[in-house]
């Protein structure tokens, strides 16, 4: 008997799941799966069923209309997606850990999408407002734009998508304390990690920003920080962001130090307010992240930039970088080793633990 994917929206009240199943077996469908998933606007129930021949999409589809299922769709299915989501997960992830490169392909499988490719730039921070397109974070301006015609994407989806990524970055141990660092004009400032509860203060970062200085960040002149690129900057498990405190409290800088899918290495990135910039604040936290990179066992930390961006360049080649050109003739990579034959800085910052 033919195999269906059925999926529908139901209200999250008691027995709206018993009203469906019935409605789907007076139609003779036998249900082999079932997954609950959540979503904004409520929740969703897919099945896998095998139904009498001649039973045909549309009917299963006004079976279901009539139990007040909405946006409904009824689509093949194959034999193999009858496995339990926890296994076909952990299977995709096993492959992931054996390829890395193939988080596309892999994604695409795990969610069933039509395409999946990398983004990178601008288009990796971007919230699409289409629902059937979504981008999954995969490193510092990195991420893979997945598309599925028709069926948009549930929470619980982009959750198991930023699960299996998150299942391929380094462990991390527990952020870096509360420090104060000294620049070189005597300004004292308190470095710190980044927290959800600073999100107001991201944005006030941003707007005193010129559009120059957010570009060189972003490689575009972003007017603002998506939500999705702010929690990734908080989750740990992508990495570190640290906020820089001047003397008034206000945040002053961002620096990121973000876990790649490149075994042993992470990425370095800044933001500083246009006020503070040729103060060596910048340096300061290049070298404070370069040494809680060594500190947690990365072997190489790297850096894209703008080829014009002569600063960010004079910065890390002064911490031994070395620069290549990248696929895209604006940006230049900047790589630094770091390993048990690595010296410290000959100018290193005063650092003070705040108790």
């Amino acid at each position: 008997m033919p195999l269906l994917r059925v999926r529908t929206e139901i209200d999250d009240r008691p027995g709206r799941l018993a009203v469906l199943t019935a409605a789907l077996a007076a139609r003779g469908a036998n249900i082999l799966d079932l997954s609950v998933q959540v979503d904004a606007d409520g929740v969703v129930d897919e099945f896998v069923v095998d139904v009498p021949t001649g039973v045909t999409a549309e009917a299963l589809t006004a079976a279901v209309s009539v139990a007040s299922g909405r946006r409904t769709s009824v689509v093949p299915a194959a034999p193999q997606e009858l496995i339990d989501e926890p296994s076909r997960a952990l299977s995709l992830a096993v492959r992931l850990r054996s390829n890395p490169r193939a988080l596309p392909e892999i994604l695409a499988e795990l969610l069933r999408a039509d395409g999946a490719e990398w983004v990178a730039g601008p288009a990796a921070l971007d919230d699409h407002p289409d629902p059937t397109t979504v981008v999954v974070s995969a490193g510092h301006l990195h991420g893979v734009l997945l598309h599925r015609e028709g069926l948009p994407f549930t929470l619980t989806e982009i959750a198991r998508a930023n699960a299996l990524v998150r299942s391929l970055l380094p462990s991390h141990g527990p952020a870096p304390t509360r420090q104060r660092l000294l620049l070189g004009d005597g300004t004292e400032i308190t470095v710190r990690p980044l927290t959800p509860l600073d999100a107001e203060a991201v944005r006030d970062l941003h707007a005193r920003c010129s559009l120059e200085s957010r570009r060189r960040r972003y490689f575009s002149a972003r007017p603002d920080t998506p939500e999705r690129l702010l929690r990734v900057f908080c989750d740990r498990a992508h990495g570190l962001t640290t906020a820089a405190e001047g003397p008034d409290g206000s945040i002053l800088a961002l620096a990121h130090l973000m876990y790649t899918l490149d075994p042993g290495v992470g990425e370095l990135a800044f933001l500083v307010e246009d006020g503070w910039q040729g103060r060596g604040i910048g340096a300061a936290l290049a070298r404070h992240l370069v040494a809680v990179a060594h500190e947690q066992g990365l072997a190489e930390v790297r850096a894209t930039m703008l080829a014009d961006n002569t600063r960010v360049r004079a910065l890390l080649g002064g911490l031994g970088g070395r620069f290549r050109a990248s696929d895209d003739p604006r940006l230049l990579e900047a790589r630094i080793a770091l390993g048990p034959g690595r010296t410290d800085d000959p100018r290193p910052v005063r650092v003070r633990s705040v108790r």
